[in-house]
């Protein structure tokens, strides 16, 4: 297997290439964006997941020996480009919002300066990885926040790709979750992983009894059983007569929840087991684990709906150019009209408004400055701004902190304490309006 990442595009940015070379006017130093022009499903913010992917994966974004047959078996753009692109290695900066970070519409989540040709050929990547990726955290950060401080696990690798579920395994631990039943996604990202026995497992002996007898035997008493397979009660009650008062945890993966919570809450404090915890499972989303996190359930088991984004399994990113070079070197401004996809053109810079208490107010996309820019703070008194927008890439060079386990340990840090900073309806799961506005200056 290849790993290169230079075919993971679509066949025009190739074609767009090759025809600005012939044009002359591939290396126009030019500005790209992503950005997502609404969110998703209504949401109240998003979460930036995949940056410290995409910068790995530029890396190896290398045309090499068995790429280059492969286009000029399917002739898919010229010779001369075929020279080129055997020769590319990203030289331009990628400025863009951290990992873990919250953005909103509008939000400038990438920004590319290169020339024309670098900065198409990143587009489909950039995009598949962040839309993916993005619209798992954000679910995952929704889910977090429900669960009220209480575990959850991300298990959701048989309802996705099998890449993608290691994808949405990172993306889910960036926002939150604490676990993941992934192995891939343990050895790649040293997620922690978890599990322990399905429904077959049970159905395979002869009795519940030498099912549970079994696993106990091999993983020890503070494991978890699952007691669903027949009878709750009384799986309950095998389990602790198996495993004694100190069994770990049971796990409940059907029945009206809350109620079935509740009654196997009572029945374990009823057997001496009063330190044995309560996982459930079952189809949850953010909605069921907001309902549950209020009953006796001490953690969750998230599958189908944290790795397809709860019903928004892209975020419905972009990535445009807004400004170019034109033929006598001067910065000309460009932008989409099209109806319902306009984009705003020109460099942009982005900061972050606060109230005196230390929660956000405002997207502020400050036209014209560029990364980096500094624009006068003003407001009323106590209000403070912060810079959101990072350096990535410099001169081709990948800034460090943002990739392998330093990168993933830093976007769940500052995922945390981000949502922590938005105002209370940010919370809310309803549908409604971002939970702070952007406003351009």
């Amino acid at each position: 297997m290849h790993t290169s990442t230079a075919l993971l595009t679509d066949h025009y940015e190739l074609t767009m290439v090759d025809a600005a070379l012939q044009a002359g006017t591939a290396h126009r130093r030019s500005v790209f964006e992503l950005f997502a022009r609404r969110l998703s499903g209504a949401r109240r913010y998003g979460v930036v997941a995949g940056t410290g992917r995409l910068l790995e994966a530029l890396a190896h974004f290398r045309f090499a020996e068995a790429e280059i047959d492969f286009l000029r078996e399917q002739r898919v753009v010229s010779d001369a480009t075929l020279d080129w692109l055997a020769d590319f290695r990203f030289s331009g900066d990628i400025w863009g919002y951290p990992e873990g970070e919250v953005f909103f519409p509008g939000s400038p989540l990438i920004t590319v300066e290169s020339s024309f040709a670098e900065g198409v050929l990143l587009e489909t990547l950039a995009l598949s990885i962040l839309n993916s990726d993005s619209a798992v955290a954000t679910a995952a950060s929704r889910m977090s926040h429900a669960a009220s401080g209480k575990p959850l696990a991300e298990m959701g690798s048989r309802r996705t790709g099998e890449r993608s579920a290691v994808a949405a395994a990172r993306a889910a631990y960036i926002a939150g979750f604490s676990a993941t039943s992934n192995l891939e996604a343990g050895r790649s990202y040293g997620i922690p992983t978890m599990g322990t026995a399905a429904h077959s497992f049970t159905l395979l002996h002869d009795s519940e009894r030498q099912a549970f007898e079994a696993q106990v035997a091999a993983l020890g008493t503070d494991t978890t059983l699952l007691v669903d397979t027949y009878d709750i009660e009384q799986g309950v009650r095998t389990a602790v007569e198996v495993a004694g008062t100190g069994l770990g945890a049971v796990r409940i993966d059907s029945g009206d929840l809350p109620v079935v919570v509740a009654r196997v809450r009572r029945l374990l404090d009823e057997l001496g087991a009063t330190r044995t915890r309560i996982t459930v499972t079952n189809d949850l989303d953010e909605h069921t684990v907001a309902v549950l996190a209020a009953a006796p359930v001490d953690s969750f088991g998230v599958g189908t709906s944290v790795v397809v984004g709860s019903g928004s399994p892209t975020m419905g990113m972009v990535y445009k150019l807004v400004a170019h070079e034109d033929a006598t070197g001067a910065w000309v401004s460009v932008a989409k009209k099209s109806a319902d996809k306009a984009s705003v053109g020109g460099r942009k810079s982005v900061r972050r408004a606060y109230d005196a208490r230390g929660i956000a107010t405002t997207e502020l996309i400050f036209l014209g400055d560029g990364p980096g820019g500094e624009p006068e703070a003003t407001g009323p008194a106590g209000a403070t701004e912060r810079d959101v927008l990072e350096p990535l890439v410099i001169d081709g060079a990948v800034k460090s902190g943002h990739t392998g386990a330093e990168g993933i340990a830093a976007a769940r840090d500052r995922h945390a304490r981000r949502v922590s900073e938005l105002p209370h309806v940010a919370m809310s799961l309803t549908r409604g309006d971002p939970a702070i506005p952007t406003e351009y200056r």
